[in-house]
């Protein structure tokens, strides 16, 4: 017992160091290159970034450690997704600065009917990530096929195989949008062709070790956007 709560507490310092580690780099990030803590946009990306993170967090710990574990822990070991990860988060770094010379310089200003448009949007991507983190147990941050994993065809990887990623197109691409930057919104659109290359390397990952996969493909025709993709 004493042992279970000791890694619990331990479970729980390490999410709160990330937590708190990722408010401080967004912030940094954001209000710098502003110039001004009165970036208002800026605290409403974090608003809506972080505090359903924290509850989720809180959520995860309580019903499923060993999934929040995994997610705290895994590092990519395949170099072509090292890539891909390293071009994320210079993107992420470019659209942040973006944004927040954006505000200080006035390059475009967005009305606030599409600030709070890509806000819901921005919130029912969270909601579909949660979803999806429900449905698979096997959800991993990293490109693997983990001991007696089984393929998921219900729910949502009933309509599109790869939901997790529909989930981030819709947070990634609204992110901008919250932040008021037209600028940022084109740095995010390289969002499209780094994870074409993820789901591609992905795909043939899970198809060489994970059985009835190459079946699922034949079921469930649409990668990432139903109808379209």
């Amino acid at each position: 017992m004493k042992c279970c709560k000791s890694m619990n507490r331990k479970l729980l310092t390490q999410a709160l160091t990330k937590v708190i580690s990722g408010v401080f780099l967004v912030g940094l990030l954001l209000f710098l290159p502003a110039g001004s803590f009165s970036y208002w946009n800026g605290w409403l990306l974090m608003a809506i970034m972080f505090v359903p993170m924290i509850a989720a967090g809180f959520v995860m710990m309580k019903k499923s450690p060993e999934l929040l574990q995994k997610r705290l822990n895994a590092k990519e070991e395949q170099s072509e997704q090292k890539v891909v990860i390293l071009l994320s988060g210079l993107m992420f770094l470019a659209a942040f600065i973006a944004a927040g010379l954006n505000y200080r310089f006035g390059w475009t200003i967005l009305p606030n009917w599409i600030v709070y448009a890509a806000t819901a949007v921005f919130l029912l991507g969270y909601m579909l990530y949660a979803e999806v983190l429900r449905e698979n147990a096997y959800l991993s941050r990293t490109v693997e096929v983990q001991e007696n994993q089984k393929v998921i065809d219900t729910g949502l990887y009933g309509i599109v195989r790869h939901p997790m990623y529909m989930s981030t197109f819709l947070l990634f691409l609204s992110m901008p949008l919250v932040l008021g930057s037209v600028v940022s919104f084109i740095i995010m659109l390289v969002y499209i062709p780094i994870i074409t290359k993820r789901i591609r390397n992905e795909e043939q990952v899970l198809e060489d070790g994970l059985e009835g996969y190459s079946d699922y493909k034949k079921r469930v025709k649409y990668k990432v956007i139903p109808l379209i993709w």
